[in-house]
């Protein structure tokens, strides 16, 4: 981990400053639209394909100047991803009972139910496309606000000038903490992935091994909800 003074991680103004807009307006896209989601009479398929055109309008129009896709290894952090869908399912395999206590069930969290509602589960064309926002999108919008702006924004308002993955102990705590209450009633195995992820942004220093390695995860994720009916994890 970087540990140096905060001056030798912080650059000087420049005049190519990426906006706070292009890291946030997915994220928040996506889940504005989450929001109102279930509310909306519409059909599955067509709620499905809405959700993608919001996430893709808004990394078109917002984001596409800072989406850097290059990864320094690209394979290692496909392989973090698959022990991160690992740590996400473990709780549940060793317990069927260990997502129902107050702990997870609780008028703060949530629990653990899925959106989708049965026929969308025989849907193939509905489950293709949610399949695709979680490996293809979702990895984006979140990379991009959680480890790309906030974690630097929390080391200096002035984030642009932080680099990608510089450590202070404040700024990788709280951004962890508020990954896993993004995940409701897993957020124990979320606050573990907000670890795992930020300590690899802080070894990695790029967002494109931070899209594959949550792309992967949620691609193994995705494959294990299909195969085996686990539909909770769909929230």
């Amino acid at each position: 981990m970087n540990s140096s003074p905060a001056a030798s991680s912080i650059a000087p103004p420049g005049n190519d400053t990426p906006t706070v807009t292009a890291y946030i307006a997915p994220f928040a896209a996506l889940l504005g639209f989450l929001a109102i989601s279930g509310s909306l009479p519409l059909m599955p398929r067509v709620r499905e394909m809405a959700g993608i055109g919001v996430v893709i309008v808004a990394l078109w129009v917002f984001s596409r100047g800072v989406l850097d896709f290059r990864a320094r290894s690209a394979v290692w952090s496909a392989l973090l991803g698959v022990a991160v869908f690992v740590v996400w399912v473990a709780p549940d395999w060793l317990s069927a009972e260990y997502r129902h206590s107050i702990l997870f069930e609780n008028p703060l969290t949530g629990a653990a139910r899925s959106s989708l509602s049965g026929a969308a589960r025989q849907d193939p064309v509905t489950l293709a496309m949610r399949t695709f926002r979680a490996v293809a999108l979702v990895p984006i919008a979140e990379e991009l606000f959680w480890r790309g702006w906030l974690m630097r924004w929390l080391v200096a308002p002035e984030f642009s000038r932080v680099g990608l993955g510089v450590y202070r102990p404040f700024s990788f705590a709280l951004t962890a903490i508020l990954f896993a209450s993004e995940h409701g009633p897993y957020w124990d195995v979320g606050l573990i992935t907000g670890i795992i992820f930020n300590l690899w942004m802080i070894r990695q220093k790029t967002l494109g091994d931070m899209f594959i390695a949550h792309a992967s995860a949620n691609a193994c994720l995705s494959a294990y909800v299909i195969a085996f009916e686990k539909w909770e994890y769909w929230l």
